[in-house]
């Protein structure tokens, strides 16, 4: 997600984002999602998610790590990236690893920018004028053109299979999909046409009845003055049962992080570092077991039997 604008920062961004594109569903009655994958009713699941993996060497050493040692259960990739060839080639190693697609249509850092795959002239409207994808994701919800971004994350989607990898889900990087309905429609769409899953949540404004997730939680800017760990307990004890991601960023706090973020400290290198220290503390695992979550990824919460639309 880079910086995690528009999907979920503390579990609200995505409910705006749909409220944005003017739609409204009811809230699915009970069983929900812990029940209808076998679990108590008290049951609290929780999916640790990292994002933006394949967008530098140092994400990637972070992630890998954290997945083989389980200190999260899932991952989504940024195709377009300049380090996708080096996941592809852990993927290949790791078929077990649950890791989805980051469908990326915009590119947040000022100094450290990635292209679509697809031609400039087949997606005009998805590049600036250097072409590079925008900077920001209301620049995608202002001038995309669905057939453009559908063309751009089938490319996306499909060089990921064709490297080997095994996809778990899909979502969208900087909720720019979630920006219109139109564009909601494509992100829907590609779900459908492969067969995947996707991050959408069920509770709030905007929720949708057939989401895998009650709601999608992160932490905030100006949200750690008690702390790191504290700020993550804050906002995960309150959850009520269901099931939940969590989105984290990891990378080290290095040269090659420092230099790509260096004017955007909100989920730059040091924050990275900080929740990279975060998942693998034992404080943090001791954490969770004690506040009764289990760990699951996005192929546990595939195998839930799906609400119609």
């Amino acid at each position: 997600m880079g910086r995690c604008r528009g999907l979920g920062a503390a579990g609200v961004g995505l409910a705006a984002a749909f409220a944005g594109a003017a739609l409204t569903h009811a809230q699915s009655p009970a069983p929900g999602i812990p029940e209808r994958l076998g679990y108590p009713p008290g049951a609290r699941l929780l999916v640790v998610h990292a994002d933006d993996l394949g967008m530098s060497h140092s994400v990637n050493r972070a992630t890998f790590e954290a997945l083989e040692k389980g200190w999260v259960t899932s991952a989504s990739i940024l195709v377009p990236c300049p380090w996708f060839p080096e996941v592809a080639r852990w993927a290949r190693t790791h078929p077990e690893a649950d890791l989805g697609i980051h469908l990326a249509l915009n590119s947040e850092w000022t100094s450290f920018r990635w292209r679509p795959l697809s031609a400039a002239d087949e997606v005009p409207s998805l590049v600036d004028a250097d072409g590079y994808f925008p900077l920001v994701e209301t620049t995608v919800g202002a001038q995309a053109r669905p057939a453009e971004v559908e063309r751009e994350l089938h490319a996306q989607v499909d060089r990921a299979r064709a490297a080997g990898i095994r996809l778990s889900h899909l979502d969208s990087h900087m909720g720019a999909l979630f920006q219109t309905a139109p564009l909601l429609a494509v992100y829907r769409g590609l779900g459908a046409s492969y067969g995947l899953p996707l991050l959408l949540q069920r509770s709030g404004e905007g929720g949708r009845d057939d989401a895998l997730v009650d709601r999608v939680v992160a932490l905030e800017p100006g949200g750690t003055t008690s702390g790191w760990l504290a700020a993550y307990q804050k906002l995960l004890s309150p959850l009520p049962p269901g099931a939940y991601e969590l989105i984290v960023h990891l990378a080290y706090d290095d040269e090659e992080m420092q230099g790509a973020t260096s004017d955007h400290p909100d989920w730059g290198a040091q924050w990275r570092q900080n929740d990279f220290d975060l998942v693998r503390g034992a404080q943090f695992r001791d954490f969770l077991k004690a506040k009764g979550f289990t760990l699951v990824g996005w192929r546990d919460l595939a195998r839930s039997p799906r609400l119609a639309d």
